[in-house]
């Protein structure tokens, strides 16, 4: 099995309501790909002192869970993944970081 982590960091404050949109957006359209086995998003906890540190903090992590190689590249090229990115981009610009990566079964 293999995960997809993805670490999205809102250059802007964010409501609550637009976040959840945002990763329900997201979830949509990675399982419209029929690839995805296990979803899960979670907000960052935020901690005392931490933005003066010159570090990438994500607002939320994502991890979508696949059986192949394949289904990763499947889900990279979801079909409704491009109008999501680009609609929320223009709401509220983010940056991204991912990593896949093995995961056991």
């Amino acid at each position: 099995m293999f995960t997809h982590t993805m670490l999205v960091s809102f250059e802007n404050q964010i409501s609550d309501p637009d976040l959840d949109q945002f990763l329900f957006d997201i979830e949509k359209s990675m399982k419209e790909t029929g690839v995805v086995r296990r979803y899960s998003a979670r907000r960052h906890v935020p901690v005392a002192g931490e933005e003066a540190i010159p570090a990438f903090i994500a607002t939320a992590v994502l991890e979508f869970g696949v059986d192949t190689v394949e289904d990763l590249a499947t889900m990279f090229a979801a079909p409704g993944a491009g109008e999501v990115i680009h609609t929320w981009q223009a709401r509220h610009p983010y940056k991204v970081a991912w990593v896949n990566h093995e995961t056991g079964a």
